[in-house]
């Protein structure tokens, strides 16, 4: 087998458009929808200050926040970041599906991180503080469930009702529905518009020659049990707006054909190309990780989110570290913006547990017994969950409100 060099009538669909793109002007049209994206509401915006919540971390977190065993972490685990995926089989498992910040570090900061998302979300839908601090009690619970047997917990966890609902969505999603939503129509190209941009000449080039190496086809040919003898053909490529934090680095949509022989129907897939930077995420320290942060990336997904890990693969594009993956139409974030207070405590206890096993695949039975011993002291009366874990996420949630408050004044009033 050997993979399209992508001539003909699919280098025609990627080269139209190109021309006049100009890089400096992409890149400053992207951060103005960066800013206003992350104005859209106070969870939007801590969705999107990853790097401020370290800089937290940083200045005051780590003297309250205690040391848990170092494993790959998710890094930026707020509620967007986790919902249902799709592994090579078509299973849909609900795992975490945005590993950009991931690293072997400290997993109580993926806590903080998933209880100030939650926090956010329960403001955002006019709960009062109280459904905060029952949200953290039951979090701990649904975390400390998974540290015991993350295996035996996996299904026998009751899915709160939003969780539900985007996991039937999942179940029943096929090409034509991520053809829909992504492309808009189920023609063989990309539609350049509001989401995807034309590419430069030298965008242009390295994509074809990305896809002309043997391992993006084993990628390609690994998924949905396709024909290790299949051809790939390069139908159409695009400059992909998407994402809050991820805007303004190299993403880039890529539209297959994907053929098992004359006879054979065929089969479209999209392929996300993501440009891999340097992760705000403190590393715990004397660990080894790759230096190449598609690389870290790429092996920190396949610790953390299996079902997205083995369909990914990490790769070099214009001197650039990036990682591609096949979109799958089950692949869904999770949106909890609007909850009732049921919704919310379900919801992060579900969540917290996801988390958890993440995590907890990662250690010995010994070292998640003393883990989870740990986060059962410095508790108070009128709490059940690690006071660390409150306070910390009382000073997030007001320095956050506040930097919120200037971001809006800065950039949504122009």
């Amino acid at each position: 087998m050997q993979v399209d060099n992508v001539t003909g009538s699919g280098a025609q669909a990627v080269m139209a458009g190109h021309m006049s793109t100009s890089i400096r002007g992409r890149q400053q049209t992207l951060a103005a929808r960066r800013n206003t994206k992350m104005a859209a509401s106070a969870h939007a915006y801590v969705r999107g200050s990853t790097v401020q919540f370290y800089r937290w971390l940083e200045r005051q977190g780590k003297r309250v926040v205690p040391q848990g065993p170092p494993v790959w972490i998710c890094g930026d685990c707020h509620v967007g970041n986790l919902g249902p995926l799709a592994d090579a089989e078509g299973r849909i498992h609900i795992q975490i599906r945005d590993l950009d910040q991931t690293v072997i570090g400290n997993p109580n900061h993926d806590l903080i991180r998933l209880a100030l998302s939650l926090s956010s979300a329960a403001r955002g839908s006019d709960l009062p503080g109280v459904t905060t601090a029952h949200m953290l009690e039951h979090m701990m619970d649904g975390y400390e469930r998974a540290l015991i047997a993350p295996a035996r917990t996996a299904n026998a966890v009751v899915k709160p009702e939003c969780v539900r609902v985007v996991m039937r969505q999942a179940m029943n999603r096929t090409w034509k529905h991520l053809a829909k939503e992504r492309l808009r129509d189920l023609k063989p190209n990309i539609p350049r518009g509001e989401r995807f941009w034309p590419l430069s000449r030298d965008e242009v080039q390295g994509v074809k020659q990305l896809f002309e190496r043997e391992g993006v086809r084993q990628l390609v040919a690994s998924v949905k049990a396709r024909n290790n003898d299949a051809e790939i053909e390069l139908l159409d490529a695009a400059y992909w707006m998407k994402g809050c934090s991820s805007l303004g680095k190299l993403r880039i949509a890529v539209l297959l054909n994907v053929s098992n022989g004359k006879r054979s129907k065929d089969d479209f897939c999209l392929i996300d190309i993501k440009e891999a930077v340097a992760a705000a995420a403190p590393r715990a320290p004397r660990v080894r990780m790759p230096d190449d942060d598609a690389k870290r990336v790429v092996e920190g997904a396949k610790h953390l989110a299996p079902a997205l890990g083995e369909r990914m693969m990490p790769a070099r594009l214009l001197g650039r570290s990036v990682f591609l993956r096949e979109l799958m139409p089950q692949d869904l974030k999770l949106e909890i913006d609007q909850l009732t207070r049921k919704e919310a405590v379900s919801a992060a206890g579900f969540l917290a547990g996801v988390v958890g096993r993440a995590h907890a695949r990662q250690m010995d039975a010994a070292t998640r017994r003393e883990f989870r011993d740990s986060l059962r002291v410095r508790r108070s009366k009128r709490l059940d969950a690690p006071s660390w874990l409150w306070s910390s996420v009382v000073e997030l949630a007001s320095a956050h409100e506040a930097a919120y408050l200037e971001h809006c004044r800065t950039f949504a009033l122009a």
